[in-house]
């Protein structure tokens, strides 16, 4: 009984080797946050720059405040609103067992 010997491996080199997938480009989650939370401060600025404005007469139209203040407090509520679930998911990993 003859055994035929394996031919060349070197045609198979590499095929184990898929290529890696590489991750999102972009602003990552930390970057996102950190925009979201200088807009949030810029927002709250303009808010209080107004509120001066509309108690010493400077504002002519106290609607511009009233929008200000409104605009600062939905993105007040929706940074909380992400920072909660965030902290939620982070509860939910550490309670995974490993």
């Amino acid at each position: 009984m003859s055994i035929s010997p394996i031919g060349s491996l070197g045609a198979l080199q590499g095929v184990g080797q898929a290529a890696r997938p590489q991750g999102p480009q972009g602003a990552g989650f930390g970057q996102a946050m950190a925009n979201g939370l200088e807009k949030l401060d810029q927002l709250q600025k303009v808010s209080d720059t107004k509120a001066v404005q509309a108690v010493t007469g400077q504002l002519t139209d106290v609607h511009d405040y009233t929008i200000a203040a409104n605009e600062a407090a939905v993105a007040t509520q929706l940074t909380v609103a992400v920072r909660n679930k965030a902290v939620e998911a982070f509860t939910e990993i550490m309670r995974m067992p490993v």
